[in-house]
C-alpha cells in the first residue's frame, strides 16, 4: 500500500502526524517496510508488512 492507502485505511488525514506517529515506529519495530528501500522518496514507493507484522496483526485478530 502506498502513503495515501495506508492513512484512508486508519481514517487519518495529516500526513506529519502519519508519518511520524505510525508509519516510521512501525518500520523502525519492524513492522512494516517499503517496497523500494534503496529509493525511499520514490513516487512508486509502497509498504508491505513484514513476517512480524503478519504475526502481530494474525495475534491481534484472534483476541478479537
Amino acid at each position: 500500500m502506498g502513503r495515501a492507502e495506508l492513512m484512508a485505511e486508519l481514517g487519518l488525514q495529516d500526513e506529519k502526524h502519519f508519518r511520524e506517529r505510525y508509519q516510521q515506529i512501525a518500520m523502525k519495530q519492524g513492522l512494516i517496510e517499503m517496497t523500494v528501500p534503496d529509493k525511499p522518496r520514490s513516487r512508486l514507493q509502497k509498504y508491505r508488512l513484514t513476517v512480524l507484522g503478519k504475526q502481530v496483526l494474525a495475534t491481534k485478530d484472534t483476541h478479537q
